[in-house]
């Protein structure tokens, strides 16, 4: 339980947490919440859950892997379950199969990046690189000041 009043940073609070359940029951390679999982879990500011994560990974207990988030130990250490999908291509292809499924129609917008980093619970650069991916293939396209939108159906890719 977090003490806001206390004289100790909610950061530190926090990395306190986390340090205990590496401790008493994660295994090297193991997964380490997302930063908006700890958003979530503690009711912080991301930057909060980002300070956290930090101090851990400067004490050398958890790495980050772009795109597939924080892992108990370091680089190599142990061999982790490998996604076999990026998690930006997951996002990627869960929006395509709501296009497809006709969740979400042609010329109309798709939901914003907040929207998406809540719904997955992932980082903005993660939404990103999804949104790019899209955007890459021919799935959507953005209009400056207004969102991004599912492409017409005769641009979609030819699979």
């Amino acid at each position: 339980m977090l003490d806001p009043d206390g004289d100790t940073h909610l950061y530190v609070q926090i990395s306190e947490i986390i340090r205990s359940r590496i401790v008493h029951g994660l295994s090297p390679g193991d997964p380490v919440a997302s930063e908006a999982e700890l958003q979530k879990e503690f009711g912080v500011a991301r930057t909060t859950a980002r300070r956290a994560l930090r101090v851990l990974r400067e004490e050398g207990l958890i790495y980050t892997a772009p795109g597939s988030g924080a892992f108990v130990g370091e680089p190599g250490q142990a061999p982790r379950g490998a996604r076999r999908v990026p998690l930006y291509r997951q996002i990627a292809g869960d929006i395509e199969q709501r296009i497809r499924a006709g969740q979400l129609q042609p010329r109309r917008p798709i939901p914003g990046e907040s929207a998406l980093v809540q719904e997955y619970e992932v980082a903005r650069e993660t939404v990103r690189r999804a949104m790019a991916l899209l955007r890459e293939q021919g799935w959507i396209y953005t209009v400056p000041a207004r969102g991004s939108f599912v492409s017409p159906m005769e641009s979609w890719p030819h699979i």
